[in-house]
């Protein structure tokens, strides 16, 4: 195994803005990711509060049932007393969700290892998971190589509630089917059996779509003591009732300096992340028909679909005394993340660094600061097969990367055609069209009745003649199948759909054919920060 990293094509106006804009990264964050930016954070944390020992006891019941290493352990109690957090999360996906998802956990941690060194101190990486998200159809779902391509294996339990994925229970035999299915669509391997057992263990032990995703990702990162959390976990609500009622008190002010800032967003040519409006609450309340949003109006919290209207004096007492009864949007989620934990560093993709852009001014309304943002680790694992077939095809990782494997496959195609068959049998076609034109004109003025099933004897020939193109392209395929298969192999396996790898497969697609060790061994490379995309060879 070994390491190399790559530009990827600049698709992404706002993350190339991030990584080398300074004006535009001093206008919408607070800290610079540098060492400099680490030591400010840590500097500001300590002129804190947090109610750390409760949030430890939090953490350390929740991961109970899924088991604490004695590493972890070490970290909880650490957090209890002056430790640093390192925090990334990720919605609560089948199989542990795309690769991207362990990318994050990898980056968390190495973050907090890297820090807990420069800093002299504890700093420790925590997995945020959104269990309080209600989009089932987001996450019950994962991706397959078929024939050249990602195929789509969805589990299709039907869900009619918007109900948290903390809260949605799935149907154990059904979801342990559809496992069965997934892996055998991987193919066995030496891997398999131990692989698959321990995945079905886990279906049968687990109840909901989170507690399945947890327990699978604590057996992953157990020897580097990651923490979990989940959003939704009742006792974390708890401890964040008294930032409800910060929030809920400051909504108006929070709200229009989002929308403010996406405006000024806009205005410097960069899409809207989250389409955010004056009127926004920034809240779900979790009623028994699932969790909606909240906006104000009218100085109420109502959400007019469901008939729902709170005054602002009773948001107050939910937040005091049913607390789980609300919950976070993209906007607010952040502010309570770093209100709850003393977060030094957030770990996110382009995608919530995106929604973090527009957060800066509501932070500082809650009298806080936005902690340093990193770039999350951006994987991509290339087999041996995979390196065999770029050789043999003479494509380049960043020709793959930038969409090029198309038309370097439809060159190919073309070299591989037979030139004097396809010539011929355009000649024998404008033969076959004149004679028939001849016999058109003829019938014109003969017998017009018979024009009718001329045309069509006519279409019978030409689609006899597409027929036989077609099968001589699928002979020159089977001809040169070897190397028609290398670019299979390489689409399916490094661009999958024309989107990165990390982004459909699990972890288990490749634990499979190279063991569960393959996360250990991930976290052993040297990895950069910087925001360039990560090769590792295998």
């Amino acid at each position: 195994m070994y390491l190399d990293t790559m530009e990827l094509p600049k698709k992404n106006k706002l993350m190339e803005a991030y990584r080398h804009d300074p004006q535009f990264f001093h206008t919408f964050f607070d800290y610079e990711v540098t060492q400099t930016g680490y030591e400010k954070r840590a500097e500001e944390l300590q002129g804190r509060s947090f109610q750390r020992e409760q949030l430890a006891i939090a953490i350390e019941h929740y991961m109970e049932p899924f088991g604490i290493s004695d590493l972890a352990a070490q970290h909880i109690q650490e957090l209890s007393n002056d430790a640093l957090v390192v925090i990334g999360g990720q919605q609560a996906g089948i199989l542990t969700g795309p690769l991207y998802s362990v990318h994050k956990a990898i980056s968390v941690i190495l973050l907090a290892k890297e820090q807990r060194k420069a800093l002299k101190k504890p700093v420790i990486p925590v997995f945020w998971i959104a269990g309080e998200d209600h989009d089932i159809n987001e996450i019950n779902h994962t991706y397959t190589a078929k024939a050249g391509k990602a195929a789509k294996r969805q589990f299709k339990q039907p869900t009619i509630l918007k109900t948290m994925a903390s809260d949605t229970l799935y149907d154990q035999k059904e979801m342990a089917a559809f496992i069965r299915k997934v892996f055998k669509s991987y193919g066995e391997t030496i891997y398999t059996r131990g692989l698959l057992d321990n995945v079905l263990q886990t279906v049968k032990q687990q109840q909901t779509f989170t507690g399945f995703f947890t327990s699978l990702m604590n057996d992953l990162f157990t020897k580097h003591g990651l923490l979990f959390m989940d959003a939704a976990y009742k006792p974390l609500r708890q401890l964040e009732s008294p930032y409800f009622s910060q929030m809920i008190e400051s909504s108006e002010a929070m709200a229009r300096s989002i929308h403010a800032t996406e405006q000024q967003l806009q205005s410097h040519g960069y899409s809207k992340p989250i389409e955010a409006e004056e009127q926004d609450a920034n809240i779900f309340y979790v009623h028994d028909t699932g969790r909606i949003l909240l906006r104000r109006k009218d100085g109420k919290f109502v959400n007019e679909q469901s008939g729902i209207s709170f005054t602002e004096q009773k948001m107050y007492e939910l937040a005091k005394n049913e607390p789980w009864l609300l919950s976070n949007n993209v906007a607010t989620r952040p502010i309570m993340q770093d209100l709850v934990f003393p977060v030094l560093a957030f770990v996110g993709g382009p995608g919530e660094i995106a929604y973090w852009s527009l957060l800066k001014d509501a932070f500082h309304i809650m009298g806080i600061h936005m902690p340093v943002i990193v770039p999350r680790l951006s994987i991509t694992l290339v087999n041996r097969q995979v390196q065999d077939a770029l050789e043999l095809t003479n494509i380049t990782m960043a020709q793959v990367m930038d969409y090029q494997l198309p038309e370097h496959q439809e060159q190919w195609l073309e070299q591989q055609r037979d030139e004097a068959f396809d010539r011929l049998l355009d000649e024998t076609k404008s033969q076959l069209e004149a004679q028939y034109e001849m016999l058109y004109t003829h019938l014109e003025t003969t017998d017009p009745s018979l024009l009718q099933l001329l045309q069509k004897n006519l279409q019978f020939h030409k689609s006899q003649f597409d027929y036989l193109q077609k099968k001589k392209e699928q002979s020159i395929l089977v001809k040169h199948h070897v190397q028609y298969e290398r670019y299979h192999v390489i689409s399916e396996q490094l661009f999958p759909e024309g989107s990165l790898q990390e982004r459909l497969y699990s972890p288990y697609f490749y634990m499979n054919q190279f063991g569960e060790d393959l996360i250990d061994e991930l976290l052993k490379q040297s990895y950069t920060f910087d925001g360039s995309h990560q090769l590792v060879y295998l």
